[in-house]
Parts: C-alpha cells; sequence; structure tokens
C-alpha cells in the first residue's frame, strides 16, 4: 500500500517538453514517493478550450485539487505567458495559495527572475530536493 499520494501540477512550457519529460521520470523513480500528475502536457491538450478564458479556467480546474505547483524554472519561462498565468492562477484564485517550487533546470545557472520571485522555494535538479520541497510544502 502506498504512503500519501501527492497531487502535483507541473507548469512547463510546450516549447521545452523535454524538460517536463525528465523531471516526470525523475519523479517516478524517486523511491517511496507517489504522486498524480494534474499538468497539461504537450500530447494531452486540453480540448474544447476555445479561448484563452476558457484555457485559464481549464487550468485552474487542473490545478484546484493540487498540493504543489512545480514550476520549471529555465530562463525561457520570464516569456512564456501561460507560465505567468499558471504561477497568477496557483497565487490568486484559491482561498489558499498554492505553494510554487521552482526547479532549476539541468545545468541551467540562471533562471526565471519571475519564477523565481513568485516560488516559495527554489530547488535544484536532483530527485532528494525536490522530493523533499514537495513534502514540505504540501498539505
Amino acid at each position: 500500500m502506498p504512503g500519501k499520494i501527492y497531487n502535483l501540477f507541473l507548469s512547463h512550457s510546450w516549447s521545452h517538453s523535454d524538460h517536463y519529460e525528465r523531471l516526470v521520470a525523475l519523479l517516478r523513480e524517486a523511491r517511496y514517493f507517489h504522486f498524480k500528475d494534474y499538468s497539461v502536457p504537450r500530447d494531452d491538450p486540453i480540448h474544447g478550450a476555445s479561448s484563452s478564458r476558457a484555457l485559464y479556467k481549464a487550468i485552474k480546474k487542473h490545478m484546484a485539487p493540487c498540493h504543489v505547483v512545480l514550476v520549471l524554472a529555465g530562463v525561457y519561462a520570464t516569456y512564456s505567458s501561460w507560465i505567468r498565468r499558471e504561477i497568477r492562477i496557483a497565487k490568486l484564485e484559491f482561498a489558499r495559495p498554492k505553494p510554487i517550487i521552482a526547479v532549476r533546470p539541468r545545468g541551467n545557472e540562471k533562471i526565471s527572475r519571475i519564477v523565481a520571485r513568485n516560488a516559495d522555494e527554489v530547488v535544484g535538479w536532483n530527485t532528494e530536493s525536490i522530493v523533499s520541497a514537495i513534502r514540505r510544502w504540501a498539505q
């Protein structure tokens, strides 16, 4: 019987979906850690979102059951309007804001200032660091 299952929303840029896929693989390999991924991967977009507002609402619905929002914090995130919107949803759209953990992509020294400014914690590309932060911030 698994322990707690952490509901996660992984905010990422579809143009850098390889980072998302590597992060999911990293989390799946973590011992004694179980999670459900509520993010919107490139190969499974939200269907029926006919406008930006509809997509915003759909993302909010995906994020609602999540304990934590992980944001891939590469510099490219600064230029992604949807990553900024997902941060806004996490911080402003719920009675209790969703904690944001910024994950520095492997090999990156610099990270997005927008992501860093809004993160509750910034962690490196390390399984133990990421899982520990999720456990700390999940409520």
